[in-house]
Formats: C-alpha cells, structure tokens, sequence
C-alpha cells in the first residue's frame, strides 16, 4: 500500500525499514541485541538472523520485553527526526508502522487501516515471505484485536480484494490524504 501512496506523492516514514537499518552490523542496536540474545541471533555472514530472534522473543514475554526495550526507543527517534525533517515541506507525509494502534500514537492527523481476513494475511505472509504459520499466529496473537483495530481507524482500506480494487481504495484515500494536508496547512 505504501508503494501506492509514494506513486502518488506521499512521503513515507517506514518503520520496518528503519528497525532494518538500525539492526545491522556495528550499530548499537545490533551490539544490544547479540548482547541480550545471544551470538545464535548472528547469522553466518554476520547480519541479524531475524527469524532465530523471533524464534527466541516471540515464545517468551521476558525477552520480547526485553527486545522491545532495545529497539523502540531508538526507532522511535528515527521516525520524529524524519517527521520533523518534512515539517517545512508540503508533502502527505505517511507513517508506516505496523504496530501503529499498540503503540498508541494519537498525535496522526488520521489513522488508516489496512484490513483485511487475519486467515488470508496469514495465507499470504506465509506464501510471499516464506513464514511458517505457527511464526505468523504467534505475532498475530501479540496484536491488538482486529476490531480494536478497525474502531480505531479514520479510514480503513480493504486489502482483500484484487490489486485493481487496491488502485480504487488508494485514488480515494489520497483524495482525503491531500485534503487533510490542505486543510492542516490553512
């Protein structure tokens, strides 16, 4: 979705490819992580092995805790620095973050969710990433509820559908994206 509103003129602010960067090699994150986890979290060629992290955090609460302590906080200062960066322009500027309603931001201009089956997101993590479907239920177990979700949201863009009815839901997302920019710029 996120391609979508770029194509469109957004500016996106994505949180996993900020966990990405501050997760390699020599960074402080990465010194924290094999520190707290252990050297089976460094994969052969040195990088994160991302998946024996999940294997570790996501069966024991102490440790996503603990994960959660090491990495938030500096992704945290990531996203405000490139909001603030964008502050001057007058771009529709998107955060990206996938567990945007946990961790309660309430300072967006809208919340959008994209919705859709918890059986076909499973279906499809498994199928494009390669994720097996016990790793999948356990993250999805640690989210806030699908309808917690979806009371939450300003806009809720169905992602079920073909990537036609995808185009359709995005043209009328930025149609209010834009206005809301305007009207925040007034």
């Amino acid at each position: 979705m996120s391609a979508g509103l770029v194509a469109r003129g957004a500016v996106v602010v994505d949180a996993d490819a900020i966990v990405h960067s501050l997760q390699v090699p020599g960074t402080p994150v990465f010194q924290a992580m094999v520190e707290r986890f252990g050297a089976e979290v460094v994969a052969d060629d040195g990088t994160l092995n991302r998946q024996a992290v999940a294997d570790v955090v996501f069966g024991d609460p102490e440790a996503l805790r603990d994960l959660s302590q090491i990495v938030h906080p500096p992704v945290g200062e990531e996203i405000a620095r490139r909001i603030e960066q964008e502050a001057a322009t007058d771009h529709v500027v998107i955060l990206d973050v996938p567990l945007l309603v946990e961790a309660g931001r309430d300072d967006l201009a809208a919340l959008v969710v994209v919705d859709l089956d918890p059986e076909i997101a499973l279906r499809r993590l498994v199928e494009s990433r390669g994720m097996g479907e016990g790793d999948v239920r356990a993250r999805m177990a640690r989210q806030v509820s699908r309808d917690e979700r979806l009371a939450r949201a300003d806009f809720v863009v169905d992602n079920s559908g073909s990537p036609a009815d995808l185009r359709v839901a995005l043209d009328a997302l930025w149609l209010v994206l834009v206005a809301l920019r305007d009207e925040a710029q007034e």
